[in-house]
């Protein structure tokens, strides 16, 4: 049997990779090797497909012997926030983040609120094969009443990292995405006192991702241009991304929110060895500004765990993506959308600062392309000696290419795609390499799978 776990958890189209039997082994073999007999929590996003797993997952769990907790539709840093506050035995969010509606995924964590390691998804793996045969599913409708109590305790948890500062004053946009953050993003901004005006605000399993949130900020931007306000945000599917734009239409990515976050806490002593960690994404610009000012940036691969368990293993005290996954010592290390839009926030209003003019203290950025090269074959389903020999082509494409640029290839983790991101100075060569690069890579990918 092939891992039905990836980058991040288990992820897939539903009904294809993600299908109703699936989720009930799943909630099954959790529930069956977990040690501590406190409750499992569970959250989804707003897809429709959501509501089958959610039964499935449920009812795995019932017949492992175990209990549950369902929080309905929540952001996922819910989830690991209240485990660790209720001591729960561990959590399962419903939701595939970024991606289009047709997918969802099955994240799992611990009971100190982490995702689950490696070890824990082979023991769940092998659970699944061995004991294959054997599973018999119920039938028996669940009753799957939503505990509200948490999800307003999770709510306060956010609000109460301002310290007692709030957002009077502040004219703030929030694109929700249709997903989890509609549940609490515009409630938590006004609460804090904030003029708020949300876009894409209803639970439409539908539309999420769909042309807004974080991976399309058009909407947002338009919104910003219709009805001026000081800044914008938009969040991902389940909200533990978030990428934002100011005032005049100018983007604050993850790149630009660890520089200017991170300068902040450089300034207060309170950044470890002045160290920042990120991925192989992370702009050059950005690297060689934050050298500039005394600082260090370790590069993972891309990847959120990746980044999560360098900064466990180096004690930093933030890091993140520049896709908008920001882990930071406030909420250890969860990565949640709504709290670092907080953040950013409360800074600008701290320092009575607006948003274009605190960016316009960030770094450079260098032009970097991102091109996704689609593939007509699942890279995790091909045999070894094929991979070998698809990992050495784009090994020597980013050998061959490397004078004074970068160029990094991988495989998406959750999509049949190829990323292939180019860096350099200069925007013309940015675009002719990275056509060139796109165009021979193709070619050669469909020579070793024909």
């Amino acid at each position: 049997m092939q891992s039905i776990f990836g980058t991040d958890g288990i992820r897939g189209t539903f009904n294809e990779e993600i299908t109703y039997s699936l989720a009930y082994k799943v909630g099954y073999a959790l529930g069956s090797n977990l040690e501590n007999n406190n409750p499992i929590l569970i959250g989804r996003d707003t897809r429709i497909s959501g509501d089958v797993l959610l039964q499935a997952i449920t009812k795995g769990i019932n017949k492992s012997g175990k209990k549950f907790i369902n929080l309905g539709i929540c952001p996922t840093p819910a989830i690991p926030y209240l485990i660790k506050e209720r001591k729960l035995s561990s959590g399962i969010m419903i939701s595939a983040s970024h991606n289009p509606p047709e997918y969802n995924g099955i994240k799992i964590f611990d009971h100190n609120g982490r995702k689950i390691t490696k070890n824990f998804e082979n023991t769940i793996q092998k659970f699944i094969e061995e004991s294959d045969q054997k599973i018999s599913m119920t039938s028996k409708e669940i009753n799957l009443t939503t505990n509200k109590e948490l999800m307003k305790i999770y709510m306060k948890s956010l609000i109460q990292t301002m310290g007692g500062e709030n957002l009077s004053g502040m004219k703030i946009v929030l694109d929700t995405c249709y997903g989890s953050a509609t549940t609490c993003a515009k409630e938590i901004f006004q609460n804090l006192g904030a003029d708020v005006r949300v876009i894409n605000n209803s639970k439409n399993g539908l539309k999420i991702n769909k042309n807004c949130g974080s991976t399309n900020l058009e909407p947002l931007k338009k919104a910003l241009r219709e009805s001026p306000a000081d800044m914008g945000f938009s969040f991902d599917g389940d909200a533990d991304r978030v990428i934002g734009v100011d005032s005049k239409g100018n983007v604050l990515d993850g790149d630009h929110i660890l520089f200017l976050w991170g300068r902040e806490l450089m300034e207060q002593k309170i950044l470890t060895n002045n160290l920042l960690i990120s991925t192989q994404m992370a702009n050059l610009g950005f690297e060689r500004a934050w050298n500039k000012i005394g600082g260090i940036l370790f590069r993972t691969d891309v990847g959120d765990k990746y980044v999560h368990d360098a900064i466990k293993k180096k004690q930093a005290a933030l890091g993140g993506e520049q896709s908008g996954h920001i882990l930071s010592k406030v909420n250890n290390f969860s990565g949640d959308g709504i709290l670092t839009a907080l953040q950013i926030s409360k800074y600008c209003k701290k320092k009575n600062i607006t948003l274009n003019d605190w960016l316009k203290s960030s770094f450079e950025p260098f032009p970097q392309r991102l091109t996704n090269l689609n593939l007509d074959f699942n890279i995790n389903k091909i045999n070894s000696k094929t991979k070998i020999l698809i990992d050495q082509t784009i090994k020597n494409f980013q050998t061959i290419y490397s004078d004074n640029c970068r160029i990094y290839i991988r495989p998406s983790g959750t999509e049949p795609l190829m990323r292939i991101l180019v860096e350099a100075q200069n925007q013309k060569k940015v675009d002719s390499l990275s056509n060139e690069i796109t165009k021979k890579l193709s070619l050669e990918i469909n020579k070793i799978m024909h």
